[in-house]
């Protein structure tokens, strides 16, 4: 089951059920819902969603999608892929060990990413910072919490980051992560019931530039060090999320020192279980 939110022809936006090519606003209000983040927190989403009445259904391609966020907070881990490992060490020498410990270690880099009005949904402008000349997409797969720290689906986020300003020194992360337009999500929820096993959740990302291909690669979420659970458990240490949260899960995904984003291009997404997100760049 795949749960959206999109802007209906009348402007309104709601929460849908996504189903084949088409999309079916629900009635959140017939179960007391005030907004897509309090049915996921149902504690069976299934039988509340079968239970919400359904309006006609409408054509995706016909609809604009908005990122699937309400008030939840969007989390994200870092260094749990070799790849990206082995990029923070490459961005800053001085920092090179802590990366390299951090990997090993029991307790993983957390970091919050975002909050809602930053996060941009499929289709919508993500940001390059204007004070940075190093800027790189970062695929993840991104787990959808409820207020119990269950991990109730799973969307596409990308992570982007300015390298050049983590590099120059690791206490310029927030700057280099958090800033408007610096978070995509999308392009719905797929229930984590419906998602294949973890070795077979492979990503893929695609940047186009005037039309070619100029950055293609592709990972699984087996290759990561940590598990979604041991993540999940420990964003919820001494910390309460009433509203559920997004916790990007890393990447294994990393342009190389030759490569960066340009204002103009297309990030393409894909992660099997959910679908694609399509993103363009913007800066300034």
């Amino acid at each position: 089951m795949k749960l959206a939110k999109f802007k209906q022809p009348n402007g309104l936006v709601a929460a849908g059920i996504v189903e084949g090519d088409s999309i079916q606003a629900l009635d959140l209000s017939a179960g007391k819902f005030e907004a897509l983040s309090d049915l996921l927190d149902a504690k069976d989403i299934p039988a509340a969603v079968d239970y919400l009445p359904k309006r006609d259904p409408h054509a995706l391609d016909s609809v604009q999608l908005m990122p699937p966020i309400d008030r939840q907070e969007v989390w994200a881990a870092g260094v749990t892929y070799k790849r990206s490992q082995t990029a923070r060490m490459e961005e800053s020498e001085a920092a090179a060990s802590c990366y390299d410990r951090v990997y090993v270690a029991d307790r993983p880099e957390l970091f919050l990413k975002a909050t809602p009005h930053r996060v941009r949904g499929d289709g919508q402008e993500l940001r390059i910072r204007t004070d940075a000349t190093w800027n790189v997409p970062e695929p993840e797969v991104t787990l959808v919490l409820n207020s119990r720290m269950q991990i109730v689906g799973y969307t596409i986020g990308n992570d982007m980051s300015s390298r050049d300003i983590e590099g120059e020194n690791p206490l310029y992360l927030p700057q280099a992560k958090v800033y408007d337009q610096c978070a995509g999500l999308g392009p719905w929820i797929t229930l984590s019931s419906d998602m294949p096993p973890r070795e077979q959740m492979t990503i893929d990302l695609k940047i186009e530039r005037g039309g070619d291909v100029v950055f293609e690669q592709s990972t699984d979420a087996a290759q990561m060090a940590r598990g979604f659970e041991d993540l999940a458990g420990w964003l919820g240490r001494d910390n309460s999320f009433p509203n559920g949260a997004f916790l990007m899960t890393g990447t294994g995904i990393v342009p190389g020192s030759d490569f960066t984003l340009a204002a103009g291009d297309v990030v393409r997404i894909s992660i099997a279980g959910i679908g694609t997100l399509t993103n363009s760049i913007v800066q300034g």
